[in-house]
């Protein structure tokens, strides 16, 4: 299924990158990008290694267009940090009752979830045109959040070899949980205005 309609695969295209590699390519065509591949229930992600020989019965794939790059960009920026934010307040808990060595491996394991949603917001490279008043441009609100962020793994990187586990729990509830919570207001904010311009540039229906 491509965009929610039925889709004849060639015969020669039975192994999931051939079948994805063919629905990149209907998508490049009608000048879309392929956005969501879904093998039998489960999300690929696209720099997901498909195994070659993975047996799966449906695929169900969608694609956007590039002027709606930006919002999704955006939109997929916002799970990570939902998600990253969850593994955080999770977190916050178990390294309290792990030994040191465990709960060091927990918080490393984390940081390098932290900037997917920063790595996500470099999909947007074009100026856009409409920006939240008195918020700073996507480029700008990215650099800052990747300085603010390496400032705070060092900040918990020190904290996580302190001997009592109360200071590692403490840096990821008052350093890296706060930092999510703004990250997901300024993205909130950027989402909002986008699909605000949309709305006010789509055709008045009668």
């Amino acid at each position: 299924m491509l965009d929610g309609v039925p889709l004849q695969v060639p015969a020669e295209r039975r192994s999931l990158s051939a079948i994805r590699s063919y629905l990149d390519t209907l998508a490049l065509e009608q000048q879309r990008l392929l956005c969501s591949f879904v093998v039998d229930g489960e999300p690929i992600s696209p720099s997901h290694p498909h195994e070659p020989q993975r047996q799966f019965v449906r695929i169900h794939a969608q694609t956007i267009d590039l002027d709606d790059l930006p919002a999704e960009a955006i939109r997929m920026a916002l799970e990570q940090t939902a998600k990253a934010r969850s593994s955080v307040i999770d977190l916050i808990d178990l390294v309290l009752i792990n030994e040191g060595c465990v709960a060091r491996e927990l918080w490393w394991n984390l940081a390098r979830e932290l900037n997917r949603p920063l790595l996500t917001l470099g999909f947007i490279t074009q100026p856009l045109s409409s920006q939240p008043e008195g918020c700073a441009s996507l480029p700008q609100l990215r650099k800052w959040q990747l300085q603010q962020l390496a400032a705070i793994i060092r900040e918990v990187d020190e904290a996580c070899w302190k001997e009592n586990p109360w200071t590692l729990s403490n840096a990821l509830e008052h350093r890296v949980l706060p930092w999510l919570e703004n990250l997901q207001s300024c993205l909130e904010l950027w989402r909002e205005t986008l699909l605000a311009g949309v709305r006010a540039h789509a055709p008045a229906r009668m």
